[in-house]
C-alpha cells in the first residue's frame, strides 16, 4: 500500500513550503501536548477535591438532619414562621471564571449576608438556640453544595476539553505529520530523480 501523501508537484518551492508546514505541525503538536498535560494535572486535582467534598457533604448533611430533628422535637413545626420571616435572600451565589491553559472554568462562590438575621425572633418562646444552630449548620451544608457544584462543573468541562485536545494531538501525531513527511520524501525522491536525469542528459551531450 502506497504511503499517504499530499498531491503536490515536486518542485523545490513546494519542498520549502512543505517543510514549513511540517515545522508548524510539530510546533502545534508540542503546544497541544503541553496543554493536555496541564489540563490533566488540574483534572486530577479536581477529582481529589470532589472526593473530599463528597465525604464532607455526607457528614455535613448528617449534622444538618440531626439539627433539624432537634428543632422539630423542641419547638414543633416552625416552617410557617420561617416562610413568614423570609423577606430577602441571605445566601447568594456569585459566579466567576478561571482560565486554565486557555479553558475558562466557572467557579461558584457563596456569599452569606452578615448582620442580624431575619429569623432572630423565630423560636423566641422556646428552642431559639437550637434554631440558630440548625441555621448555621444548614448554611455550612449549602456552602459545601456550592463548592461541590463548582468542582463538578469544572470536572465535566475539563473532561470534554481533555478528550478533544487528545484527539487533536493524536490526529497531528499519527495523521498530519506522517502525511507531510511522506510528501517531503516523495518530493525529495522526485527531485533526486530529476537531478540524475539531468546529469545523464548533460553527460550524453558531452
Amino acid at each position: 500500500m502506497a504511503a499517504v501523501r499530499d498531491n503536490v508537484f515536486p518542485t523545490r518551492m513546494n519542498l520549502t513550503v512543505t517543510k514549513t508546514r511540517l515545522k508548524g505541525a510539530q510546533t502545534g503538536h508540542s503546544l497541544l501536548k503541553r496543554k493536555s498535560e496541564a489540563l490533566t494535572t488540574r483534572f486530577r486535582v479536581i477529582v481529589r477535591k470532589i472526593e473530599d467534598a463528597k465525604l464532607k457533604m455526607g457528614k455535613v448533611m448528617q449534622n444538618a438532619s440531626f439539627s433539624l430533628a432537634e428543632v422539630a422535637y423542641i419547638t414543633g413545626d416552625i416552617s410557617y414562621q420561617v416562610r413568614e420571616s423570609a423577606k430577602a435572600a441571605t445566601f447568594k451565589v456569585s459566579a466567576k471564571q478561571e482560565n486554565v491553559s486557555g479553558v475558562l472554568l466557572p467557579a461558584f462562590e457563596p456569599n452569606v449576608l452578615s448582620g442580624p438575621g431575619q429569623f432572630e425572633l423565630t423560636g423566641l418562646g422556646r428552642g431559639g438556640q437550637q434554631i440558630q444552630k440548625a441555621r448555621a449548620v444548614y448554611i455550612k451544608a449549602v456552602e459545601t453544595l456550592v463548592e461541590l457544584a463548582s468542582l463538578q462543573t469544572a470536572f465535566v468541562i475539563l473532561d470534554e476539553v481533555i478528550k478533544l485536545t487528545n484527539r487533536r494531538v493524536n490526529a497531528i501525531e499519527y495523521v498530519i505529520i506522517p502525511r507531510i513527511e511522506n510528501t517531503i520524501s516523495y518530493i525529495n525522491s522526485e527531485l533526486d530523480e530529476q537531478d540524475r536525469e539531468e546529469f545523464y542528459r548533460l553527460k550524453k551531450i558531452q
